[in-house]
C-alpha cells in the first residue's frame, strides 16, 4: 500500500516564490510614494506648528520674533539643515546680546531627509510684537524631487496667518 505525501512539490513551491516577487516588485515602490506622502505632511504640519508658535510668542512677549536657518549665531544657513524659532530683539536674523537683553532660542527643528528640498522665498521670516510679518512668503517642501506632485508649501501671509497650499507646489 502506498503512503500518501502531504506538502509541497517543488514545482507548486516556485509558483509561490514567483507570484510573491511579483507582488513585492509592484508593492514597493508604492511603499516609497506612500512614505514620502506621510513624511511631507509631517513636516509641513511642524513648519506650520513653527510658524504659529513664532507669531503667538511674538505676541505674548511683545518681541520680534524671527524662523529662520541658523548657523552659527546668524541666518545663514540652508533651510534644508534646519531651523530655528527665535526671539529676535537686536540685529535681524541674528543672536545677539543689545541694551543687555540677549536673543532666545525658543525652539530647533532638527535636519529634514538629504534627499528632499525646501525652498524658501525669504532667508528669514519675522513676526513683529503684534503678530504681523513685514514681509510674506512661502517656504516649499519636495520630497525625493523637485517636483514631486505629493509636495506641499506653508504660506505666511502678511497678517500673519499660516496657509497650507497642497497642489501645484515645486522647489524649482
Amino acid at each position: 500500500m502506498k503512503t500518501r505525501q502531504i506538502g509541497f512539490s517543488l514545482v507548486e513551491l516556485m509558483v509561490t516564490l514567483v507570484v510573491a516577487m511579483l507582488l513585492v516588485s509592484v508593492g514597493v515602490p508604492s511603499m516609497k510614494a506612500l512614505y514620502e506622502g506621510i513624511r511631507v505632511n509631517n513636516i509641513v504640519d511642524t513648519i506650520e506648528s513653527s510658524f504659529v508658535l513664532a507669531r503667538n510668542q511674538a505676541i505674548n512677549y511683545g518681541s520680534r520674533v524671527s524662523i529662520c536657518p541658523l548657523k552659527g549665531s546668524s541666518c545663514s544657513g540652508d533651510w534644508i539643515d534646519g531651523f530655528s524659532v527665535f526671539i529676535d530683539n537686536g540685529v535681524l536674523g541674528t543672536i545677539d546680546t543689545t541694551a543687555g537683553i540677549t536673543d532666545t532660542v525658543i525652539t530647533v527643528v532638527g535636519d529634514f531627509n538629504d534627499n528632499d528640498f525646501i525652498k524658501s522665498d525669504l532667508g528669514i521670516f519675522s513676526f513683529n510684537a503684534d503678530g504681523l510679518v513685514a514681509v510674506s512668503g512661502r517656504i516649499r517642501y519636495c520630497p525625493g524631487s523637485k517636483t514631486n506632485p505629493d509636495s506641499k508649501a506653508a504660506e505666511i501671509g502678511s497678517a500673519g496667518k499660516v496657509k497650507l497650499i497642497e497642489t501645484g507646489i515645486n522647489c524649482n
